[in-house]
């Protein structure tokens, strides 16, 4: 069986395509790439609220899906609205990579510092005035809550593109999907040399929280291809699919989007449970939440009913 995969044509899109494709060789499925260009790659708008509504960046493949024009798509799962169109399913979601976001700066005496802060909370140690790079409402709001003193401004393109205007000196630190940075430098010498300039810190994803499903892929088809779906299947982890639809249930109940600052975060606590975090701006205010129980009892409602409770919190 040889299938046709839609993807975007960006470095990291391609690097997780050719994954997927590696995988499905090993149980003799042949692929061929399709890149797709998508409207959220063609806008130059600021930020990714500023693009248009959850979907920009899967619009065209999915599209492309339901003409027939290609057999099945992988996505960066937090892209995704959450519900596909009618007609295609998720069929797969591999295990995930790291969740978290990273926050990446030139290498020490070249970012301002505040070494004896360091730790104390999310960003605590950079110092005041520091310049901050990001295109996400989600990031923006949380570094304007854990450090208002920061100056926050816009940073889109490529992972590439990001890391080479950090090591430049347009910004004093960036922040960027752990995962993302991960499976670039593990599979091609594209970001090695900039990476080398660069420090990283990971962001604690139980403070920091990272937007519904990051580090997940979607492997997405027609809901009436049995074939294609059977092969995705096998590259399914259930674990990985149950922690990201409990994030993305919270994010349809919290009505987010591009636009929207929402994280969620759903790990195993112990033999059929999960722990939850849940983070969210409501009326200018940053609120929190953190619950354990099974993925199967309306968790995700509980842990937005609990925001409230925690407005302003840091934890």
């Amino acid at each position: 069986m040889k299938l046709r995969l839609g993807t975007r044509g960006s470095d990291l899109a391609m690097t997780q395509s050719r994954w997927v494709a590696a995988a499905l060789a090993t149980s003799g499925v042949e692929t061929e790439l399709v890149v797709i260009s998508t409207s959220g790659d063609r806008s130059a708008a600021p930020t990714f609220g500023a693009i248009g509504p959850q979907g920009v960046f899967v619009r065209e493949i999915e599209q492309a899906l339901l003409a027939g024009e290609v057999d099945l798509a992988v996505h960066s799962f937090k892209d995704l609205p959450t519900e596909s169109p009618p007609g295609l399913v998720v069929a797969a979601v591999p295990p995930r990579r790291d969740p978290a976001d990273s926050l990446l700066f030139r290498k020490r005496g070249q970012t301002p510092f505040s070494e004896e802060k360091r730790g104390l909370t999310p960003l605590s140690w950079l110092a005041e005035g520091a310049r901050v790079g990001t295109a996400s409402a989600r990031r923006r709001a949380w570094l304007t809550h854990f450090r208002p003193d920061l100056e926050v401004a816009s940073l889109r393109g490529n992972v590439p593109t990001r890391l080479k205007r950090l090591a430049d000196g347009h910004f004093d630190a960036i922040l960027l999907a752990g995962a993302g940075i991960e499976r670039l430098n593990e599979s091609s010498d594209v970001l090695h040399a900039t990476l080398a300039e660069l420090e990283l810190e990971r962001l604690d994803p139980e403070r920091f929280v990272p937007a519904p499903a990051q580090g997940a892929l979607a492997l997405q088809c027609r809901a009436d291809n049995p074939a294609v779906r059977a092969a995705l299947e096998a590259l399914d982890d259930g674990a990985t699919r149950t922690a990201v639809e409990l994030e993305r249930r919270a994010l349809a109940l919290a009505e987010g989007g591009c636009g929207t600052a929402f994280g969620a975060y759903a790990r195993p606590a112990s033999a059929g449970t999960y722990t939850l975090s849940v983070m969210a701006e409501r009326n200018g205010r940053i609120e929190s939440s953190e619950i354990v129980g099974r993925a199967d009892t309306n968790l995700e409602a509980a842990a937005l009913e609990g925001l409230a409770q925690t407005a302003g919190s840091t934890a």
